[in-house]
């Protein structure tokens, strides 16, 4: 019993190690370096430089996005400022610049005629098909208006009156292209406790006031031309200003906080958001209503019907931030030295199926043993372990073959 105990002990405190076999064939080889090169140039130039891999991310950009718009247009004979063409005129991250607008005035409820061509009729019944219409300007009545008996009349609705008719011809403001945009944006990477700013806290009044923003020889203005924000999109004053569009500011962030901390700089892209609409027949370009309500002396009230194209404009804020960390950088390090290995998979693979002395390579590497031999051997020597001579022992874990050291020569 002690002895078997001491056998146990023995065997367990053992080392085992891998057999090679080496193999010398230039093609092999030259194989095994290339695809070992590939896959330390993928982890060096792509993991870790490129997607900085060695570093741990924060993603959850916090923002904030205020906006001016500065400018004067001719509109219907009238000169137009900000209170005239912006809105909302809260300065937030989305606003429109109005570029059209068809004002129905004096609007008072009661009952009139429709005035879209839709709802013409010959009499009450043609009208009766259009009860529950949502794209009249009231409710439908059932009553057709005549001028005369001889003319075809329009269906009468009930609510603002006059009704609007948005089908007249106005010139669009075109002087919108030389207004000015300011953007003021502020972030914050939680994570990290990094605050930054789009513009430097050192420029003074006057640069910003004469500066325009360029993508190469100004990247860092924060006041953007109009006209230039829709070149940069490949649109145009006068493609947009008739019917209206949405324009997106992307302003982005991608920071290396293992770097000086004033190289946190802003990149700013820009792109017409309803492009797949801009050709479409209905739903094209971008247009809203609005009121202004008043009352008569005696109290009835009335209001000002506005029908606005206008040129929308999303701020998008967007961005990340990265600094090194020692638990990505040991995890890419490990996946790194493990994926090289592959490399003498891909050689086992040619060796084993594919090259000239395939056979000779298997019976090298793999050494097959069939319970016939090990009955031989134990008829043998009983108490041995296959052909070993005494002192040869196997390990117990994986067979591999281990030599004690009264074995070795001195």
């Amino acid at each position: 019993m002690g002895s078997w105990m001491w056998a146990c002990v023995t065997d367990f405190f053992t080392y085992e190690t891998t057999k090679s076999v080496v193999v010398k064939s230039w093609s092999v080889g030259i194989i095994n370096r290339i695809v070992q090169l590939l896959i330390i140039t993928y982890f060096v130039g792509w993991v870790f430089i490129h997607e900085k891999a060695y570093q741990v991310a924060d993603t959850g950009i916090e923002s904030s996005v205020m906006t001016k718009v500065k400018g004067f247009g001719y509109h219907n004979n009238r000169v137009m400022d900000v209170a005239d063409y912006v809105s909302p005129p809260q300065g937030a991250g989305v606003f429109c610049i109005m570029t059209k607008i068809i004002i129905t005035e004096n609007q008072f409820q009661g009952r009139c005629a429709e005035a879209v061509s839709t709802f013409t009729c010959d009499k009450d019944e043609d009208c009766h098909k259009h009860f529950g219409a949502i794209l009249s300007n009231g409710v439908i009545t059932g009553v057709c208006l005549k001028p005369s008996n001889d003319s075809r009349g329009q269906c009468e609705i009930e609510g603002w009156c006059p009704a609007e008719n948005d089908n007249v011809k106005i010139k669009p403001m075109l002087e919108v292209k030389n207004f000015t945009i300011f953007i003021k944006n502020s972030i914050r990477f939680p994570r990290f406790n990094v605050t930054r700013g789009n513009f430097a806290s050192s420029m003074t009044a006057a640069e910003i006031r004469n500066c325009t923003y360029h993508p190469e020889t100004n990247p860092l203005c924060p006041i953007f031309r109009v006209g230039d924000v829709l070149n940069y999109t490949g649109q145009s004053v006068k493609s947009l200003a008739d019917k209206g569009g949405e324009i997106g500011i992307n302003i982005q962030w991608k920071c290396n906080l293992d770097l000086d901390i004033e190289n946190c700089k802003p990149e700013y892209s820009f792109t017409r958001l309803d492009a797949p609409f801009e050709k479409n027949a209905i739903s094209k370009g971008y247009n809203f209503r609005f009121a202004k309500y008043f009352k008569t002396e005696n109290g009835t009230e009335f209001r000002t019907l506005h029908k606005a194209y206008a040129i929308r404009f999303d701020v998008m804020v967007t961005g990340n931030a990265g600094k090194f960390d020692t638990i990505p950088t040991l995890i890419n390090l490990v996946a790194a030295f493990t994926s090289i290995g592959l490399g003498t998979v891909l050689c086992d693979i040619i060796l084993l199926n594919f090259l000239k002395g395939a056979e000779q390579y298997k019976a090298k590497k793999f050494e097959e043993v069939s319970e016939a031999q090990i009955e031989a051997s134990l008829a043998q020597s009983p108490g041995s372990q296959l052909s070993l001579r005494p002192g040869i022992k196997s390990s117990y874990d994986s067979g591999a073959i281990s030599l004690a050291t009264t074995d070795q020569p001195i």
